[in-house]
């Protein structure tokens, strides 16, 4: 396997295409994510255990030991894109479960039951890897799953901050918990630590993250050699293979194209760009051609979003590591949320919000109307908000979105008249 990890890595680093050119980055890191699924599949065909983690899950540890795991949420979001998940979201509410928990909960939970979704297929769990930092709803959502499969649980609690600094008290106790779950899985697996194999491991996942960070803040750039939506297609491999090398090379192919666009004048977004907004929140995955219409349509690109970056995480040392996972959207403090877009929204140079009240995640939609009033006050930006869901198109209204986005794009046209004006 670790020769059939090589080879791949050095295919991708070539990058030869057909004509014998250099491949696309996002051809690189689509294989990525294939490979992924890939070996998983054959892991498993092998007798080897295959975990279930959370995507904010210290992706390092597993990576370190050679563990094979993939990813609910991403597995969710695929079937959601391919519109598969209403009929999972339906499965697990036939089995009990209330269609007012997140929909990525719902679609893992009747996938771990049997049901099956040809969208995204992963192979069954022998483990699972919980984390908080995303949502409570992880905890019950990934007790459930090893309940069901009688299959251990490794927890990561990960404390609130409900200050801009992580404190050490945090990060000590967390890293004791680091070292708890490598003891587990060494006793899970039978493999063994190696510190060697981490340092090179927490070097690949920085080099991805350091790469995934300046491709997304190509789209500072007036006009934008990107439309903020392209962000979202290379989710995937941030999610299951940031400490990978070959995803560390993809994310700098990609930087370097967006630099290359920028020089040349060349932009992902075919459209005038009248317009640059900051879109908030994890999207609608099954309606993201649905998103996508009224905005080009006026011209409106979107040149910020907060989920993107979320997931890149820097650091130098194991404290730096635990402080970086202490650092996910929904377990900040609301100062450092608003901190977070507002410099994002100047940096981007945007002209107005766009408000996902996403119905599958309460955390983050939870705090958005005092985000929404900050947005006004801090920025002088027109704000306007939509209903809708991650995972389950039946919580989103076309009509409604629409609606907002003409109100939106009304309110640019008054603000952008009365600039001219003065």
């Amino acid at each position: 396997m670790a020769e059939q990890k090589g080879e791949f890595a050095e295919k991708n680093r070539e990058n030869p295409s057909a004509d014998g050119e250099k491949k696309e980055a996002k051809l690189m890191l689509r294989e990525v994510v294939a490979k992924v699924y890939e070996e998983a599949f054959e892991a498993k065909a092998r007798g080897e255990l295959v975990g279930w983690s959370a995507s904010k899950f210290p992706a390092e540890i597993c990576e370190t030991l050679g563990l094979h795991v993939v990813y609910p949420e991403n597995q969710a979001a695929g079937i959601a894109a391919r519109h598969g998940g209403q009929r999972l979201c339906e499965a697990a509410e036939a089995m009990g479960y209330d269609n007012d928990i997140c929909g990525y909960c719902r679609i893992s939970l009747a996938y771990a039951a049997g049901v099956e979704a040809e969208e995204r297929p992963m192979p069954q769990p022998d483990f699972v890897l919980c984390c908080n930092n995303i949502c409570n709803c992880m905890t019950k959502w990934y007790e459930n799953i090893a309940r069901m499969k009688n299959i251990p649980l490794i927890m990561f609690d990960v404390p609130y901050n409900n200050t801009p600094e992580v404190s050490q008290d945090a990060v000590d106790y967390m890293k004791g918990q680091f070292y708890d779950a490598i003891q587990q899985l060494e006793a899970i697996s039978g493999k063994k630590w190696d510190e060697q194999r981490f340092a090179e491991v927490c070097r690949n996942a920085n080099r991805s993250a350091k790469a995934w960070l300046k491709a997304c803040s190509y789209c500072s750039v007036k006009p934008s050699p990107l439309a903020g939506f392209d962000l979202f297609n290379h989710m995937a491999d941030i999610v299951t293979a940031r400490c990978r090398v070959e995803t560390a090379e993809g994310f700098e192919q990609l930087a370097e194209e967006y630099e290359a666009a920028v020089k040349e004048g060349h932009s992902t977004w075919h459209y005038d760009e009248n317009y640059r907004i900051m879109f908030e929140g994890i999207p609608c995955w099954p309606e993201l051609k649905k998103l996508f219409t009224p905005l080009k349509s006026k011209g409106i690109n979107t040149t910020a979003v907060v989920y993107a970056p979320a997931f890149g995480f820097v650091y130098d040392d194991l404290d730096g590591l635990m402080r970086a996972y202490c650092k996910a959207p929904n377990s900040v403090c609301l100062e450092t949320g608003v901190e977070w877009r507002e410099t994002l929204c100047r940096e981007n140079q945007v002209d107005g919000a766009l408000v996902h009240y996403n119905r599958s995640c309460k955390p983050w939609s939870g705090y958005m109307p005092e985000m929404e009033r900050r947005f006004r006050r801090d920025l002088q930006i027109p704000v306007v908000s939509f209903d809708g869901d991650q995972a389950d198109p039946r919580n989103y209204s076309d009509e409604q979105y629409q609606t907002r986005v003409e109100g939106l794009f009304e309110e640019m046209e008054m603000a952008k008249g009365r600039g001219e004006e003065n």
